[in-house]
């Protein structure tokens, strides 16, 4: 019976591999659903729409312009999480969308930034602020908004609406009808309630929505709103809806802005780039599978079958939640693939250990899988708390990151808990039984780490300080503590109009060398405006002297004329309120994973050490870059977030087993014993789990384009980093803080004047 069940298992385990390959390759139906190549790409991958906006005032200031660009930016993370915003000249703003190839359409849908109010219909005298005009079929405004202003009739502006989304709702007969949603911040809440109540109380008066010049939506207020949460109903289909909920959203801006150019653009990166990309993650997997099955046998073979179901389902369900990649997304799945076989590996040495323990392979199977749980669950849970928070107060390429972590950890999970534990006993229930099939655990003698801490504690402290130091220096040297890139510190944006019509392939053979030589900057962003000769060409900022060098060559190699050469400065890309929100969302999901730890290991020690380790990791690799001046840009939050989540998940393992034995430790048994025993016990684990993230992104940094080495530099040393704290930091560190913090003294015992000592009595049988 069992025999039975275990080769139907096997049968349909091959049917779904096969099936998920093929969806994730293929495609179903026609139009492909399903496939890889059809999941939203970014402007590096796919290209998309430029528009470049300009203020109607002459000289906004800093402050407007920079909190324009931030809610600017808000407003297109509906189409993608990549899309861009930043300032070019003095007054411009340009947006870059990715993945869409119909400008038009966006503007539509985006709309004009303008000034947005919602004005109440009576003053404070009775006096009408707007009234109907039968002649024109609209409302029109009694007063100017200055008027309005001054006597207090305007009762929010857009900067007061949190949000705004076209939605179904159900009237009171039942019926489905198309309305906008409405959110408030806390301060609109509390105006909106006071004019509501006052509208309401007016014989369900209205209030009017003025949006750039017009009336967009008058709608009559049918009861007191006091909780912030609004609804605007009588749309006569959803496009109307649409359209409204983008006004709102879109009219939140402090500046007026018009169009003034808009350009679909084409894939900042060539098909070279990505299919080397996909080469070196099938590469990589492949390595990563033999080196499973030739260390685990048949269980890394399971390994292998769960990592081609993890990557297959990984792609559907990006496809299926329209989540955006980019190159470096693409690298992060790359990455994931060596991290999913991460808890395959724990389980595996736990099979092995329990063989060598002298149970039998099937209840070393069982026991196996139910010890692995706690350490595999509680290090996905704290990663998994991590991206929540980062996907809750992150924006722009944090919250993409947050999307794409989130997704990982749930899929390894389930292959690894789920899929590997069925494939596993149905091998064994159709006879493959034989304990060399799974290998046993070798008695490995105990390391001594404890004893060797003030090594690893100096070391570290070491390699911590280089990063002050050397920013220093680049401070005093160079301007900069970091090489930041153009999407950190802003740049020169240069468009040129060539001769003939370039490919993406040839603009980097042979325009991009040409750029680096004469700005020395290795992070030059070439962009083609598709059906023109147009490219524009972002780098860090040019002096004038650097903008004519760079002119003089263009002309000189490629014979452009030099009137069609155009400058401009622009603003970085993240913003300095999206690095702030990067850097709240990193310290609110740093301390929510200390709490969890501290939560689940009822010792808050244990979340100390393991949150020093990972800020250990960060700073680090924050050295290596002020070190190697490795460019700072938008690869650098990904690749930092990237070890706060991956540097984690080992000191749990770590910390877990530290917790099993010490269930069982006798009174005589020294503690610095138990920590020395448990590191030891997990160090394949840590070893086996190093190397095969180790060679997914060494094979990357090997075949990858520039962008993808600066990613996979920093992360390989993260990846030693993270291996070497987690083993000879995270233990010792929390040896120091078990024996050396909270305790208590002890108080001496009085001795009485006499000096005599009680005699203990003895009971007489």
């Amino acid at each position: 019976m069992r025999k039975n069940r275990g080769i139907a298992v096997i049968i349909l385990t091959v049917i779904i591999t096969a099936f998920l390959v093929f969806v994730s390759a293929v495609g179903i139906g026609p139009t492909g659903t399903g496939a890889a190549k059809n999941i939203n790409t970014g402007l590096d991958l796919a290209g998309g729409v430029s528009i470049t906006y300009e203020t109607t005032e002459k000289n906004p200031s800093s402050e407007d312009m920079a909190d324009t660009i931030y809610k600017l930016q808000q407003r297109v993370e509906q189409y993608s999480t990549e899309s861009q915003v930043y300032q070019e000249g003095d007054n411009r703003i340009t947006v870059e969308i990715p993945g869409v190839t119909d400008a038009n359409t966006i503007l539509e849908e985006l709309g004009r930034p303008g000034s947005l109010y919602f004005i109440a219909h009576l003053d404070s005298e009775g006096n009408e602020n707007y009234s109907f005009d039968s002649t024109q079929g609209t409302y029109v405004l009694n007063k100017t908004i200055d008027e309005l202003e001054e006597d207090g009739s305007i009762v929010l502006t857009g900067t007061d609406v949190q949000t705004a989304k076209a939605v179904i709702a159900q009237d009171s007969m039942q019926s489905k009808e198309n309305v906008v949603d409405l959110t408030l911040t806390d301060e609109g809440t509390e105006k909106f309630a006071e004019a509501t109540k006052e509208a309401y109380e007016n014989s369900q008066d209205s209030i009017g929505i003025y949006y750039d010049g017009a009336f967009v939506s008058v709608p009559n207020v049918q009861a007191e709103i006091t909780d912030g949460n609004a609804q605007i109903s009588g749309m006569a289909d959803a496009q109307e809806a649409q359209e409204l909920a983008s006004t709102i959203r879109i009219g939140g801006l402090k500046l007026e802005l018009n169009e003034l150019r808009s350009n679909v653009v084409a894939a900042q990166l060539g098909e070279q780039a990505i299919s080397t990309s996909v080469v070196a993650g099938a590469i990589g997997m492949a390595i990563v599978m033999i080196f499973m099955i030739l260390m685990y046998r048949v269980p890394g073979f399971v390994a292998s079958i769960a990592l081609v179901i993890y990557t297959a389902l990984t792609l559907i369900i990006i496809n299926a939640f329209d989540i955006t990649l980019t190159l470096t997304g693409i690298a992060g799945i790359i990455l994931g693939i060596g991290m999913a076989v991460d808890a395959n590996v724990i389980i595996y040495a736990r099979i092995r250990e329990e063989i060598a323990a002298g149970v039998s392979v099937r209840s070393a199977i069982q026991n196996g899988f139910h010890k692995a749980f706690s350490a595999i669950f509680d290090g996905n849970i704290t990663t998994l708390i991590a991206a929540f928070i980062l996907m809750w107060m992150g924006s722009g390429t944090v919250k993409g990151f947050a999307y794409t972590l989130a997704l990982g950890i749930v899929v390894s999970m389930f292959t690894a808990l789920v899929v590997s534990k069925y494939i596993v006993q149905a091998l064994y229930a159709v006879g493959i039984r034989d304990e060399k099939f799974y290998g046993r655990a070798k008695n490995r003698k105990v390391v001594d780490f404890v004893g060797k801490r003030r090594i690893f504690f100096t070391l570290s402290i070491l390699m911590i300080l280089c990063g002050p130091i050397f920013m220093g220096i680049h401070s005093q040297t160079d301007g900069q503590a970091l090489n930041y890139s153009l999407e950190f510190s802003g740049g020169t944006s240069t468009t040129v109009t060539f001769n003939e019509d370039m490919d993406i392939e040839t603009i980097d053979a042979k325009v991009t060398p040409l750029v680096e030589e004469v700005t020395g900057d290795s992070n030059v962003q070439p962009t083609k405006v598709v059906g023109t000769n147009q490219v524009v060409i972002k780098t860090r900022a040019l002096d004038l002297n650097e903008r004519e060098e760079l002119n003089k060559k263009l002309v000189d190699e490629f014979g452009v004329d030099e009137k069609s050469i155009t400058s401009e400065s622009i603003s970085s890309t993240i913003s300095s309120e999206m690095r702030m929100d990067a850097f709240m969302a990193v310290v609110a999901a740093t301390i929510c994973m200390l709490l969890y730890i501290w939560f689940r290991f009822k010792d808050i020690r244990f979340a100390s050490s393991a949150v020093l380790a990972l800020v250990h990791d960060v700073l680090v690799v924050l050295a290596f870059y002020a070190i190697s001046r490795l460019s700072a840009g938008s690869t650098f939050i990904a690749c930092m977030l990237t070890i706060v989540g991956y540097s984690i998940n080992a000191t749990i393992v770590i910390f877990d087993r530290i917790r099993e034995n010490m269930r069982s430790m006798k009174k005589t048994d020294d503690l610095k014993d138990v920590i020395n025993a448990s590191i030891t016990q997990t160090l394949t684990r840590s070893i086996y789990t190093s190397f095969t993230t180790f060679v997914m992104v060494a094979v990357l940094y090997v075949m990858g384009v520039t962008s993808i080495k600066e990613f996979a530099l920093p992360l390989i040393v993260g990846i030693v980093c993270g291996a070497y704290s987690s083993v000879c930091i995270t233990g010792p560190l929390w040896y120091v803080m078990k024996t050396r913090l909270g305790k208590k003294k002890v108080q001496p015992v009085p001795v009485k004047a006499s000096g005599k000592k009680k005699s203990k009595s003895k009971k007489k049988k």
